[in-house]
């Protein structure tokens, strides 16, 4: 690559190992915590009874498509880098990458191993949050972690919040949509002001909101379909992002940044503009409080990562170049490592120069402070 600076990457993933619960809970929990077993010639993961085995798409960068594998004989299936700093940024340097986003994902993240006992999750993602500002401490200038917070529990959000932020952090990562028709009925939609507290917290902590494809799709079991799930799951964080400005909550909280991640942006240069047209249409007869039409916010306030998007990238004058930030996703499956330049060079080959540095580079600066 030809530019002398550094790409930085807006959305990549850590793969902990699943035993590192067991290690940091209080002693009260640690019984009930994952742990790896043998199942003949594979390990599993066991937890609350059940037991499942590991996959290695989550470490399967670099694989040819033609030899990649759903399934994983070992936790530590994969490049290395998914739970070593070290190794990670050894792989980092070879792609000309000079910073990471990180978000938990695999048999280890914290959002990814789900229980329904929510005191036992939070219990779980404070290990995670201190897993993940360990790692990131190795080279704090260049691993940029996420934490993860519940949504039931605002008073432990908030104090979760402040503590990662103390710890280094650089983000939370939340649910895309909270309430499913099968969700506790305590469960709220972001339209209810229940959640200002924690809006106005992460804002004034500058900690942005993260929703990393949370939503799911509409129909019942239509999950149970990975290319269905990949190809729809990204429009589907439209809600969450339309929910947050009309309901004002990006209005009222100038300072807080919204950021999806991994959904991709081509569906936004649809978004935008559409949200004006309603907008227009309608501000009056539902008496919107708005002072400015959606765009302004979306602008303003509201990020999208990619990883392979020249339809998101061709329309960045309606999307906004300042909310496009470019991602590898190493060490998924669909990372573009160990050939990032070349990803890049496929879309911004005939982009201007400093559009084109803001998107691989600068906004990521922008949006978490650094230097």
């Amino acid at each position: 690559m030809s530019d002398d600076y550094g790409i930085i990457s807006a959305d990549d993933h850590v793969n902990p190992p699943p035993t590192l619960y067991a290690e940091r809970v209080p002693s009260e929990w640690r019984d009930r915590m994952p742990r790896v077993e043998v199942r003949g010639d594979r390990e599993v993961l066991v937890f609350e009874g059940n037991e499942r085995p590991f996959t290695a798409l989550e470490g399967s960068a670099g694989v040819a498509s033609a030899d990649v594998q759903l399934l994983a004989k070992t936790k530590e299936a994969g490049r290395r880098g998914g739970w070593e700093p070290t190794a990670r940024l050894e792989d980092m340097d070879f792609d000309g990458v000079e910073a990471q986003v990180l978000f938990g994902s695999g048999a280890g993240g914290g959002v990814a191993i789900r229980t329904l006992d929510r005191p036992m999750q939070q219990v779980m993602m404070r290990a995670y949050n201190d897993w993940i500002a360990d790692f990131c401490n190795v080279a704090p200038e260049r691993l940029l972690g996420i934490a993860e917070l519940p949504l039931w529990d605002l008073d432990f959000a908030v104090a979760e919040a402040e503590r990662c932020a103390r710890m280094g952090l650089r983000g939370v990562v939340l649910p895309a949509v909270p309430a499913y028709d099968d969700s506790p009925p305590e469960d709220k939609s972001f339209l209810d002001p229940h959640y200002e507290p924690l809006w106005a917290a992460l804002a004034d902590l500058g900690l942005p909101i993260h929703f990393h494809l949370g939503a799911r799709p509409v129909s019942r079991d239509i999950g149970q379909n990975l290319m269905v799930q990949i190809s729809v799951n990204k429009t589907v964080m439209c809600e969450p992002i339309a929910t947050l400005i009309f309901s004002g909550v990006l209005e009222r909280h100038p300072n807080l940044k919204i950021v999806s991640v991994e959904s991709g942006i081509g569906w936004m240069a649809f978004l935008v503009p559409w949200m004006d047209h309603v907008f227009e249409r309608h501000r009056y007869h539902t008496k919107s409080e708005l002072r400015e039409p959606p765009s302004f916010y979306f602008h303003r306030q509201v990020f999208g990562t990619f990883i392979d998007d020249v339809v998101g990238v061709r329309n960045r004058d309606i999307i906004g170049v300042e909310n496009i930030l470019w991602s590898s996703d190493y060490p998924h499956v669909n990372s573009s490592w160990p050939s990032s330049r070349e990803y890049i060079e496929k879309h911004f080959g005939d982009v201007p120069a400093d559009e084109k540095r803001k998107m691989i580079r600068d906004n990521v600066l922008n949006l978490y402070g650094l230097e």
